[in-house]
């Protein structure tokens, strides 16, 4: 049984909340259950003095990562007084396991004896108050074997409500039932769940299938699976109707049976949003199940299963509203999630009262068979609805954008202050200070990635050098800073906060490259003719002085300035002559340069509310960084792929399927008899490009901007991938057959690991194993890329919710807006002077529906008679509509043409 470390705790005087059941100072011991499913209320400050023996939390590590991670937290929170015990490793607590005796039995055994251990212990030291350790547990039979043996033991429920001067607590336990007592009342609604072990065979002999269970945000009777595997046939199932769904949840992973092909049913098109209150009312259920089997075409009958069972939960905590019940004095409420893909969730809570209007969080604990609904528990107040703090909170937890403070445990990782640069980190790096270097970036900016310095060398040829920040100096692989990091994988820019990927004193300070301060870079360095061919290209870490941070409006008043002929303005025209040679030659490639009205807020500097919106205006010299950036990372991308051709890290942009094009290539050939020479040819990125380019019309300015906007929606995703693990590079928007990411490591995890293999190439720093491990990379692309996906949805969301702020101020605002889609009853605007997109529905809940005709060919609408064609010119009405407070929503109607 090993040696005899002292045990924790046994020094410790526990303070913490009086109870009525153990009015003596004492040490709690929770068993693995009641820490698996009771984290929220131990997180609590009140809860204090607990002892978590090793037994528990090796269990805990097997069955949950997060609930491990949190407690590995607490243990690590000197408030907390949370002290973990090696009772494996201890002589007097360590037990083998008997005849006969299950690993379960054996650590509940394993417990008792160390509670036992730690109160004949207790008792040895003087004191006139007796101290000792209540065993914590939801188990019975563990519970009444614990009483036998003299151990004092309570439910959580039992302590936490002896808990009289925290009342609010007893909302955070979770329902947590013996499996043999259902609730009371209710008949069986759902099917059972076949258990997991027959669901593998099951899985295995093909009789079910595997896959990832999608509700849908329309219709809360319908969900798909995306079943797993390469099958692709029934790639996806529909499930339809409350039995068939059989309590799956968005984004678990089940198992699904399909039905027969005399029961297939087709994707419904109609919104069904889930209103009831109450929960008695099946049959209501039932009579909207029917409402989707009707009118269904033949053709449209798609693949149709039923879940049998859960393989793997994948519930998170969620954010939303309460539903208060109408029941005068009831503790029983339902909760409403903000995300539409998840069900409501019955909780208990005493503060109805208090929690009505307010953004709440809610876990879900389970669902029984007999439950409309899952139960749930009370797990955070976040403050009213609609409030600006609120509701950025909202954003980022729903977006799963991780955005806690960053830990003592990541920061204890910082370079000690005051830094500087020493002999030992010159050591393979060239001291490049002498040059004019200088940034240039949008105003405001304070993490700065990179900075450029352009000079004519003796042969009359051009030296242009990219420095990117070094932050792979400072962030070593694996230590906690290195895991913080890749998890959040990207900074994520708000409209008024900016979540950052790495801690403020790197990412504004030292990794920042400020003007007149040293800085360590990483420097891609290429000799050009004045044709801006590159005739030579190397990189190299460097220390770098900066002699000037520009904004891009500064940059191009200095180019355009007679009267300036410093150094740095020098460097900046020999940088802009390139670039736009560069440009050229990339736009005859088949790049493309899609526009997107990007929209930018004016804060009150005072009250920090949006006054007025402004579309983004691009300078020549954004167009000068972005070329150089360009051209870094594809030098760099070429480099790590010639030397690591298994474990690159390189980032790809499919072209898309023709059949995406097929809503452009409308919308043109509509178009087409106003506008001579509009043709639209998407066979290739460079025929795409070139007739994009000539689709002018000097009546219809606004006609190509359009067109940009709509081919961007029929664009791929570009992705980050792992070059061994794939075999199509190329780099369809910007025409290139390979690319990466290099110049950002302040805001992208990505960039990072291209630096960490960059260095590796050219001998400036060592390997480490997961760097050279394909399946290792090619998993934390997977994870970077949904970071990527989340952020940019976060992003949009944050511009939609101060959208909704401005026109909460301004009542009805009328504007000119263009049709981007036709839709069978509504049409979707574009708003140029705000850059919002929007819908104007035709039919409205209790009015009668107008006379709709919809053509998918033209594509057009006749709404009464009045057609509308794709990129018409109309004027609508804005308003900010918040009948729902959870779901406020931009609403236009129609003004001109009147219907």
């Amino acid at each position: 049984g090993g040696g005899s470390a002292p045990a924790p705790a046994l020094e410790a005087r526990p303070s913490g909340a009086a109870s009525s059941l153990c009015p003596a100072p004492h040490f709690l011991l929770p068993d693995t259950n009641l820490l698996l499913h009771q984290i929220d209320v131990l997180e609590d400050p009140v809860i204090k003095n607990v002892i978590v023996l090793q037994t528990v939390l090796q269990e805990v590590r097997n069955r949950s990562a997060p609930v491990y991670k949190r407690i590995r937290d607490m243990i690590q929170n000197p408030e907390k007084h949370f002290y973990s015990f090696t009772n494996e490793h201890h002589r007097e607590t360590y037990i083998e396991q008997k005849r006969g005796e299950t690993s379960n039995d054996r650590n509940d055994r394993a417990i008792r004896v160390a509670v036992n251990w730690y109160n004949e212990h207790l008792k040895k030291i003087e004191d006139e108050e007796k101290i000792q350790v209540i065993f914590l547990t939801n188990d019975r039979t563990n519970k009444e074997k614990a009483l036998e043996e003299g151990i004092t033991a309570y439910t959580c429920e039992e302590y936490i409500k002896s808990l009289t001067a925290n009342p609010e607590l007893v909302d955070r336990l979770a329902c947590v039932s013996d499996e043999g007592k259902e609730i009371e009342s209710g008949k069986i609604i759902f099917p059972e769940h076949v258990p997991l072990s027959k669901l593998q065979q099951g899985i295995k002999s093909g009789i079910y299938l595997q896959g990832t269970y999608r509700a849908s945000r329309e219709n809360y009777l319908e969900a798909t699976v995306w079943v797993h595997g390469d099958a692709e046939e029934n790639k996806e199932i529909i499930v339809q109707g409350l039995k068939h769904l059989n309590r799956a949840v968005h984004e678990d992973i089940v198992a699904v049976e399909l039905l027969a092909k005399d029961e297939w049913v087709a994707p419904s098109s109609v919104v069904l949003q889930d209103d009831g209150q109450n929960e008695e009312d099946i049959e209501n259920e039932e009579e909207k199940e029917n409402i989707l089997k009707t009118s269904v075409n033949k053709d449209m009958l798609r693949p149709t299963g039923k879940v049998v069972g859960i393989i793997k939960r994948n519930w998170r905590p969620y954010c939303g509203m309460l539903s208060k019940s109408h029941i005068k004095e009831a503790r029983r409420h339902l909760f409403t999630p903000a995300d539409r893909r998840i069900p409501r969730i019955r909780i208990e809570t005493r503060q109805a009262d208090t929690l009505e209007g307010q953004r709440i969080i809610v876990a879900i604990d389970g669902w029984p068979r007999n439950s409309r609904y899952p139960n749930g528990h009370f797990v955070k107040n976040l403050g009213s609805a609609g409030d600006k703090e609120t509701e950025t909170e909202v954003l980022l937890l729903e977006h799963d954008v991780p955005h806690q403070a960053f830990s003592q445990a990541v920061l204890s990782f910082l370079p000690k202050m005051p830094w500087s640069i020493t002999e030992e980190d010159m050591k393979h790096r060239e001291d490049l200070r002498h040059l004019n270097v200088c940034s240039v970036d949008p105003p405001g900016c304070t993490d700065i990635d990179d900075a450029l310095h352009c000079r004519e060398i003796e042969n009359g040829n051009l030296e242009v050098g990219v420095h990117i920040a070094d932050v792979s100096h400072f962030i070593r692989p694996g230590n906690a800073l290195d895991e913080e990091s890749v998890k959040r994988g990207t900074t994520v820019y708000l409209c008024e906060k900016r979540i950052d990927m790495v801690p403020e004193l790197l990412s504004s300070n030292l990794c920042s490259l400020r003007s007149n301060v040293d800085r360590l870079a990483f420097s891609c360095i290429w000799e050009m003719n004045h044709k801006a061919e590159i005739l030579k290209t190397r990189f190299t870490k460097s220390v770098i002085n900066s002699k000037a941070s520009l904004t891009y409006a500064e940059a191009q008043m200095r180019i355009d300035s007679a009267a300036m002929n410093d150094d740095i303005t020098t460097s900046l025209r020999g940088l802009n002559k390139l670039a736009k040679i560069l440009k050229k030659k990339r736009i005859e490639n088949g790049a493309l340069t899609l526009s997107s009205p990007e929209v930018r807020f004016h804060m009150d500097s005072e009250t920090h509310d949006p006054i007025d919106l402004q579309t983004k205006e691009l300078k020549e010299t954004n167009s000068m960084v972005e070329e150089f950036m360009l051209l870094a990372n594809i030098s760099v991308a070429q480099k790590i792929y010639d030397e690591f051709p298994e474990f690159a890290l390189l980032r790809k942009h499919p072209a898309p399927p023709p059949s995406n094009y097929d809503i452009l290539v409308k919308a043109a050939k509509s178009k087409a008899s106003f506008y001579h020479n509009l043709e639209i040819n998407t066979d290739s990125a460079k025929a795409l490009a070139e007739s994009l380019d000539k689709a002018e019309s000097p009546t219809f300015p606004y006609l190509n901007t359009l067109l940009r906007i709509l081919t961007t929606r029929c664009m791929m995703q570009a992705v980050y991938f792992c070059s061994g693990m794939d075999n199509d590079f190329h780099h369809y928007g910007l025409a290139s057959p390979i690319y990466t990411h290099f110049t950002s490591p302040i805001r992208r995890y990505a960039d990072i690991i291209v630096h960490r293999l960059l260095a590796v190439a050219i001998g400036a720093d060592s390997t480490y194993p997961e760097l050279t491990d394909k399946h290792k990379l090619a998993d934390m692309c997977k994870n970077l890329n949904y970071r990527h996906k989340m952020a940019q949805y976060a992003q949009r969301a944050s511009v939609a919710f101060h959208t909704q702020l401005f026109f909460k101020t301004k009542g009805v605002v009328n504007e000119e807006a263009y049709i981007l889609f036709v839709r069978k009853n509504a049409i979707v605007v574009l708003i140029p002077k705000y850059g919002l997109e929007g819908t104007v529905f035709f039919e409205e809940k209790d009015k009668p529906t107008p006379k709709l005709d919809y053509n998918n060919e033209v594509p057009s609408l006749t709404v009464e008679g009045t057609t509308l064609h794709i990129f018409d010119k109309v004027k609508v009405n804005i308003m900010l509509d918040d009948s729902n407070i959870q779901h406020q929503k931009m609403r236009m109607v129609l003004v001109e043409p009147k219907v």
